[in-house]
């Protein structure tokens, strides 16, 4: 087995194509072990941990956090035999971009430092900072131009002033450089007077300067992708940026750094600049942009879909669940739901579970390419939770099998890892039915919209005192308002209608389950 083994991003979804690096948990040279969390990624739908198949030593991370890459790019490399002594010869990966310099030979060249595989088939390459074989010099991903050639290639020429190609290209590739002829390098010319020309300090040379009237040479910037896609997000102009490394690449620092001096303290931000009446600004300046992408990018498709596929019905209904208050109160009191944390949306979970019994539609899908119904004989709750990520929706499997101890420690345990950013995305596949508890923040009630290969959600809303009319007269009481929204493909009105009846029946008096 080859000593050097690549990790490549896995599918930890059904049919994701990409995930975000978030933060590594090793380094290069830290020792690791089969099933170590070696790395944190987020997917287009949880943030995931994963192990790491290989033990050994972390030879080199090839992907920076914040960089999305595609499933099946490699993302770290370990060493199986970190034991074995030096690798003769290293993977073309490393960490971190090498300063700028390295080796040259006796004429002021690069010296190639990539070397055949030991078993003799083929070029490994060379570590980043290094010059291949081919004279480019490696970095993070790919290559770029040798140090000092920031030109691009000049075209190939057959006239007057041509001259063969140089003898280590024709000595690497042989014959298929017959004819190949280079430009001459034009030769230097002369200062038109006696006057010296300034050369920049070092604080000049690493201050990164962005200047629209800086003459443009022409050549493309040189940078590595992921310093491209940075500047890119930052409205940045590579061209118009002076690189700090002696060899022309743009880096990252050169953008942290941009219109800084080096060395100078970080500026404080600055608070509203006041505006003359009348004065031009540009709005863009007040304005932030995010990218989007992982959860926020899955949960605008799936809603777009759902709003623009399935025909939303949504009934309301205000319940007094004075009765469902009183009944938590006692429960709390027993030994048995000592160490469980009864909620209404535990009432509610459960008042679900029985009422879709009475009405199976409520837990059936529209399967548009069998041209049928699907009805689920299983019920996967979903609970929508609010995370730093953005909303997500794990489930309970097989909800209807437990009692309401048994959903209120699933909804805490549920709820703890969501927002912990834990949830893995098989949690939250195969849902049939969905709660969301807009209550907790306030809210009386709204109009949700429902989740993709569902038929149906339930939102329920804030519990508070209200007039109650109770027996005649008017009392004070907990009231709750219930929002359900149906596709009503598969529910029709009376069926949903039934359905939103039976859970607020059962929230407003919980001993009609035993009827159930």
């Amino acid at each position: 087995m080859n000593r050097l083994q690549k990790f490549a991003m896995p599918d930890v979804g059904e049919g994701l194509t990409e995930a975000e690096v978030l933060e590594w948990k090793v380094a290069v040279g830290d020792r690791v072990e089969v099933n170590q969390i070696i790395v944190e990624i987020e997917t287009a739908k949880a943030a995931v941990e994963l192990p790491c198949p290989y033990a050994g030593a972390v030879h080199a991370l090839l992907v920076e956090p914040g960089i999305t890459v595609d499933v099946g790019t490699p993302i770290i490399v370990v060493d199986t035999q970190p034991d074995a002594g030096p690798l003769e010869s290293p993977l073309p990966v490393s960490g971190q971009l090498p300063p700028a310099g390295g080796t040259g030979g006796t004429d002021g060249r690069p010296v190639p430092t990539g070397s055949p595989d030991p078993d003799g088939a083929e070029p490994v390459g060379a570590k980043i900072g290094e010059t291949a074989a081919d004279g480019r010099v490696a970095t993070l991903v790919g290559y770029i131009p040798a140090a000092g050639s920031s030109a691009r290639r000049p075209r190939k020429t057959t006239g007057h002033g041509a001259t063969p190609a140089p003898a280590p290209i024709r000595e690497a590739f042989g014959a298929a450089f017959t004819g190949y002829q280079v430009a001459s390098p034009p030769a230097p010319v002369p200062a038109p007077d006696d006057t010296e020309t300034p050369v920049p300090t070092a604080a000049q040379t690493a201050t990164t300067v962005v200047d629209g009237s800086r003459a443009r040479s022409g050549a493309a910037p040189l940078a590595a992708p992921q310093v491209r896609k940075l500047a890119k997000d930052r409205g940045i102009d590579l061209a118009a940026v002076v690189p700090i490394r002696s060899d022309g690449v743009i880096t990252r620092a050169d953008l942290d750094g941009l219109g800084r001096d080096a060395g100078a303290p970080e500026p404080a931000v600055p608070g509203p600049t006041p505006v003359a009446p009348g004065a031009e600004y540009d709005p863009a300046t007040r304005e932030r942009r995010v990218p989007i992408k992982g959860v926020r990018k899955m949960t605008a498709a799936a809603m777009v879909a759902s709003a623009f596929t399935a025909p939303h019905v949504t009934e309301f209904l205000t319940v007094d669940v004075t009765p469902m208050m009183d009944l938590r109160d006692r429960l709390r009191r027993r030994p048995e739901f000592a160490d469980v944390k009864v909620t209404p949306l535990a009432f509610a979970a459960r008042a679900v579970c029985l009422a879709a019994r009475r009405t199976p539609e409520i837990n059936s899908v529209w399967d548009e390419a069998a041209q049928e119904i699907v009805f689920k004989q299983y019920l996967h709750l979903g609970i929508a939770a609010a995370t730093p990520r953005g909303l997500i929706v794990p489930n309970i499997r097989d909800a209807e099998r437990l009692d309401l101890r048994g959903l209120a420690t699933a909804i805490t345990a549920l709820t703890e890892t969501a927002r912990a950013g834990r949830t893995t995305p098989a949690d939250m596949t195969g849902g049939t039915f969905t709660i969301t508890n807009v209550g907790v923040f306030g809210v009386d009630t709204g109009t949700p919209i429902i989740n993709p290969g569902e038929s149906a959600i339930l939102a329920l809303g804030s519990i508070r005192d209200a007039p109650w009319v109770v027996d005649g007269q008017l009392a004070v009481r907990k009231v709750c308002q219930l929002a359900l929204s149906f596709d009503h493909r598969v529910v029709d009105g009376a069926q949903g209608s039934m359905f939103l009846a039976d859970v607020g029946a059962l929230l407003a008096d919980p001993g009609l389950a035993l009827a159930y």
